[in-house]
């Protein structure tokens, strides 16, 4: 579904990313980890378009879209959830789902993805007339991800889902992720709960200093001495 080809990216005249290339197939949950400043969320932020990559290439169902801008990367079925959230937090929650179908022109595609994304979560039903700023930490990671599927992606680049949650509500923003992937969405996943992460995705990407420093089923992962070490505290 997704290849990044060779790529080199970053901001201005600062490097970020080297020769980075990976897959990501279709239906997989995949795991993006890696020290703090390794270049994550900037591999994202590529991805949605966001960034305009220096080199190499980005490749979506076998079609290029190093050139496309974000709306157009949106509308063909990448959906980008950054760790900044950015809801509307004078608005309601079910205002804030609606506007994340802002790209699906037909009012009853809109409605009938509202009405799936209740089923999936039944919390966000419940508080649909909530002002989303009046939701808790956890809430409103929830309503985030749940935005980012108003526009029915087959891709999601989530970004630090939890950023600031108490274990609990990490428990329950994974669960969400988990729902999905079960549903069909495939889901590139940054997070710096590296123990978590390595438990309920399929494979994952180590990346430091900018480079792809080894790759391989989350389990092997897990128990690599290396990331054991240095990300785990084993």
């Amino acid at each position: 579904m997704l290849e990044l080809k060779n790529l080199d990216s970053g901001y201005d005249f600062l490097q970020v990313l080297w020769d980075v290339s990976f897959i990501v197939e279709e239906g997989e949950f995949i795991a993006l980890i890696g020290p703090n400043g390794a270049g994550k969320s900037t591999t994202l932020r590529t991805i949605a378009g966001l960034i305009k990559p220096k080199g190499g290439d980005i490749l979506f169902k076998g079609e290029s879209i190093i050139d496309k801008p974000p709306h157009i990367i949106s509308r063909m079925g990448i959906s980008y959830v950054s760790e900044a959230l950015n809801l509307f937090t004078d608005m309601s929650v079910q205002e804030n789902l609606l506007l994340g179908a802002y790209a699906v022109k037909e009012k009853e595609t809109q409605l009938k993805t509202l009405e799936y994304i209740f089923e999936l979560f039944p919390r966000l039903e419940e508080r649909k007339d909530q002002l989303a700023g009046t939701m808790s930490g956890g809430e409103r990671k929830m309503l985030a991800i749940a935005r980012g599927m108003m526009s029915t992606p087959t891709l999601m680049l989530v970004d630090e889902p939890s950023l600031g949650l108490q274990p609990n509500l990490t428990y329950d923003v994974f669960a969400a992720l988990l729902k999905l992937v079960k549903q069909g969405v495939t889901i590139l996943l940054v997070e710096q709960n590296v123990n978590a992460t390595l438990d309920i995705t399929d494979r994952a990407y180590i990346l430091e200093q900018g480079k792809i420093a080894m790759n391989g089923p989350s389990h092997e992962m897990k128990a690599n001495e290396h990331v054991r070490n240095a990300y785990l505290g084993i």
